[in-house]
C-alpha cells in the first residue's frame, strides 16, 4: 500500500495532450498560421486553407468629357463650295464633250448617207449653201404630212402676198406722194416677215410633227397666234401701216380705179391668209391633243435642252466659280 502516493479520490491533474513536446514540434514545422475552419459558418465568409483568392481588376473608368462643337470657318466653307463647283464644272464639261462627240457622229453618219441640207433649194454654183434639211416623206409621219405641207404652202402664199403688197404700196405711192410711209413699211414687212415666219412658226411645227415635241408645239401656238393677228391687221389695211388692206384700197379707188383694184386684190390675199391660218391653227391643235403632249412635257424638254446646251453650261459654271471666288476673297 505504501507504493501508492497519490490519492485516487483527489481531483485529477489537468493534463493537456497537445502540450506534449513531440506534438508541438510536429505542428510548428508544418503549416504556419492555420486558421480555424468552422463548417457551420457562412460559406461566403469562410477562408479556405489551401486556396488563395485571385484579385480581380476593375476597369478604370474615366469621366465622359463633352467635346466642344467646332464650326467650320467661312474660308473653309467657301473653299469646299469652290471645290464642289469645280467638280460639277468638270462633270458638265465631260457631258458636253460627250454630246459634241455624239453630234459629230450623227453629222458624219448623215454625210455618209447623203443627207445634206436641201433647203432653200439653191444651185450648186451659188456661194451660199442650204441651211436646213426638209423631207416630208422621210421625216414626217404619214398622218401629219398633209397638214405640215399645208403649213408650208401657207408660208409660201404669205411670202407672195407680202411681195405683191410692196408692188401695191408702190402704186399707191405713185398716186399720192404722201403715201411714201406705206411703201417704206411694206418693204420692211417683206424683208422682216419672210424669214421670221419661216423660223418662228413653220419650222417649229415641222419639228413638232417630226419628233412629237411638246415644246415645239407650244412655241408654235404662241407665235402663230400672233401671226394670225398680224394677218387680220394686214387684211384690214390701216392707213400709214404699210399694208394694202380693205380700208386703204377703198380710200383710193375713187381717185384711181386701177390702183384701187390692185390694192383690193392684195387685201383679198391677206384675207385668205387670215382665214387659212385660223383653219390650220384649229387642225394643228386637234392633232396636238391626240399626240399626248402637255405643258409639263414642254417644261421638261425645255429644261433638258437648256441644261444640255454647252454655251449655257459654260456660262453657268463660269458665273458660279466667279461668285464663289468673290465670296472667298471677301471672307
Amino acid at each position: 500500500m505504501s507504493g501508492f502516493v497519490n490519492n485516487p479520490f483527489a481531483d485529477p491533474v489537468d493534463v493537456n495532450p497537445f502540450q506534449d513536446p513531440a506534438v508541438t514540434q510536429a505542428t510548428s514545422t508544418g503549416i504556419e498560421h492555420v486558421e480555424e475552419f468552422n463548417p457551420f459558418s457562412d460559406n461566403s465568409t469562410a477562408v479556405h486553407i489551401y486556396e488563395t483568392p485571385v484579385p480581380t481588376t476593375t476597369p478604370s473608368s474615366q469621366p465622359a468629357v463633352l467635346q466642344p462643337s467646332v464650326e467650320p470657318s467661312p474660308q473653309a466653307t467657301a473653299a469646299a463650295a469652290q471645290a464642289d463647283l469645280l467638280r460639277q464644272q468638270e462633270e458638265l464639261e465631260k457631258k458636253a464633250a460627250e454630246l459634241d462627240r455624239k453630234e459629230k457622229e450623227l453629222q458624219s453618219r448623215g454625210a455618209s448617207t447623203g443627207r445634206e441640207n436641201n433647203w432653200p433649194p439653191l444651185p450648186k454654183s451659188f456661194p451660199i449653201r442650204p441651211c436646213f434639211y426638209q423631207d416630208f416623206n422621210e421625216e414626217i409621219p404619214l398622218e401629219y404630212q398633209r397638214v405640215c405641207k399645208m403649213m408650208y404652202y401657207l408660208w409660201m402664199f404669205d411670202c407672195m402676198t407680202l411681195f405683191l403688197n410692196v408692188l401695191a404700196c408702190l402704186a399707191f405711192f405713185t398716186v399720192k406722194s404722201t403715201n411714201g410711209v406705206d411703201f417704206g413699211l411694206a418693204i420692211l414687212w417683206f424683208i422682216l416677215f419672210t424669214p421670221c415666219s419661216f423660223l418662228c412658226w413653220y419650222r417649229p411645227v415641222y419639228k413638232a410633227f417630226k419628233s412629237d415635241s411638246s415644246f415645239s408645239f407650244f412655241f408654235f401656238f404662241f407665235v402663230f397666234f400672233i401671226q394670225v393677228v398680224v394677218f387680220i391687221i394686214q387684211s384690214v389695211g390701216i392707213p400709214k401701216w404699210g399694208n394694202s388692206g380693205w380700208i386703204t384700197a377703198i380710200s383710193i379707188i375713187s381717185e384711181n380705179v386701177a390702183v384701187g383694184v390692185v390694192m383690193m386684190v392684195v387685201a383679198g390675199l391677206f384675207t385668205v391668209c387670215a382665214t387659212m391660218s385660223v383653219i390650220l391653227l384649229k387642225m394643228v391643235h386637234s392633232m396636238y391633243r391626240r399626240t399626248g403632249a402637255s405643258f409639263h412635257k414642254a417644261q421638261q424638254e425645255f429644261s433638258q435642252g437648256v441644261l444640255t446646251n454647252r454655251t449655257f453650261q459654260n456660262a453657268a459654271s463660269t458665273a458660279a466659280v466667279s461668285a464663289t471666288q468673290g465670296a472667298f476673297q471677301r471672307n
